[in-house]
């Protein structure tokens, strides 16, 4: 009976899209990815006769959650094929072309025909899902064809359905994982108050992740050029709501410091009028080249994707978007370059946030004059905040080989 309604509560929701496919380019990508998709994964794998490992993320930061663990595989097995799948667009479109993956494809919405078709064309030898991702009709059908799977990175909430009295049909997720990989000791504890033992705390691979982002980070000439001596703040994913904290607060602000803002997304309106809000004079990264000097420069504002994990490094100080709406970004990619970090109230599902506000390396605000009062303290000796900041990094490196641990025997097995 759950599970007939499950699968008529996804098939609502594909038909739902299906809809706003006709109004949003998201949900248009969405659909149309998946249109012939049982044709293009049949044609891509036609030739294939080595077996595959599938991983499948929801987006775009599991992704990069997952790629030390891809990576990891891939030199461990070069046997293998590895396959990857998305869920949502913002992952899929922007990693389509990844060349650590063999096949990139859509994941066909959960109904139990798409999952028996799937892994009929696919034969997956193992499969990884990573963090969130639970999908009952294809945990399911690899647990009854007794192909391993894993979840990794994972963690969990006393407030997740799992957990709750009526949540007997979603407890039967977890329990298809061959082994979960989870990130703190309250998972470890949760899931095994619901009779789900096989698990292990391996921690987080963000941060294996991101110490190899810090380790290939790349010199941006304008960005030093910017900075020079002068002590600096990135801004690293601006939303409206963190600029109406960000812009009172530089105004009063009264000690040398030059700001990198890297918007959350690039809208030419959104900048300019930010531009006429900022103190002082602004400079657009597209601009900046066709200046002899940026030293009257207060304001770089970053117009192009993909550049803040590097622009990280030239920084003394951090602010990371999203924690006034409904999620703070990646922070880690800041705290690497060991640096005091801010950020919005919403915080509190993130659990790297909340271990460096507890250590004193982090500091959550609530409006300008809270973040004044907080900046100017940690301003004038950021020196404990960032080491705590670079050492919780390090200290938490090591989970990508928890994971291979775990996965060895039965990979090895199946070979």
């Amino acid at each position: 009976m759950l599970s007939a309604l499950y699968t008529t509560s996804i098939r609502l929701y594909q038909a739902t899209l299906q809809v706003a496919a006709f109004f949003h380019p998201k949900a248009r990508l969405a659909i149309r990815g998946r249109d012939g998709w049982l044709q293009q994964i049949n044609a891509k794998l036609a030739d294939n006769a080595a077996p595959i490992a599938w991983f499948h993320a929801a987006s775009l930061g599991e992704f990069e959650q997952g790629r030390p663990v891809m990576e990891a595989f891939r030199q461990q097995y070069p046997g293998y094929k590895i396959l990857l799948t998305f869920f949502s667009p913002s992952g899929y479109e922007v990693r389509k072309n990844y060349a650590g993956a063999d096949y990139i494809f859509y994941l066909p919405f959960d109904t139990p025909a798409n999952a028996r078709q799937f892994i009929d064309c696919v034969k997956p030898a193992v499969a990884f899902f990573i963090k969130y991702e639970f999908w009952y009709h294809y945990l399911r059908e690899l647990n009854a064809r007794h192909i391993p799977v894993f979840s990794f990175s994972a963690i969990f909430r006393p407030d997740q359905i799992f957990f709750k009295p009526y949540g007997g049909f979603y407890r039967n997720f977890l329990r298809f994982f061959n082994h979960i990989l989870v990130q703190n000791q309250e998972s470890v504890d949760l899931l095994r108050s619901i009779g789900v033992t096989n698990v292990t705390l391996a921690g987080d691979t963000r941060f294996d992740r991101v110490k190899q982002v810090a380790d290939a980070k790349k010199i941006i000439p304008i960005a030093r050029n910017f900075k020079a001596d002068t002590p600096l703040l990135v801004v690293g994913s601006a939303w409206q709501a963190d600029m109406d904290v960000l812009i009172p607060f530089l105004k009063q602000f009264d000690q040398p410091l030059k700001v990198i803002i890297a918007p959350h997304e690039i809208h030419d309106d959104e900048i300019e009028r930010w531009r006429s809000q900022l103190p002082g004079q602004t400079v657009r990264f597209s601009e900046a080249g066709n200046h002899s000097t940026l030293h009257p420069f207060r304001t770089l504002i970053i117009d192009n994707v993909g550049m803040l994990s590097s622009l990280y490094q030239y920084g003394e100080f951090a602010y990371i978007g999203g924690a006034f709406g409904k999620g703070l970004h990646n922070i880690l990619e800041a705290a690497t370059f060991r640096m005091p970090l801010f950020f919005g109230p919403n915080y509190g599902k993130f659990q790297e946030a909340v271990d460096l506000v507890k250590a004193g390396a982090a500091f959550p605000v609530s409006d300008s004059d809270q973040l004044n009062t907080v900046f100017r303290r940690i301003y004038a000796d950021p020196s404990k905040a960032s080491a705590i900041s670079g050492d919780y990094v390090t200290l938490n490196t090591g989970a990508t080989s928890k994971v291979m641990e775990i996965v060895r025997g039965t990979v090895v097995s199946r070979r």
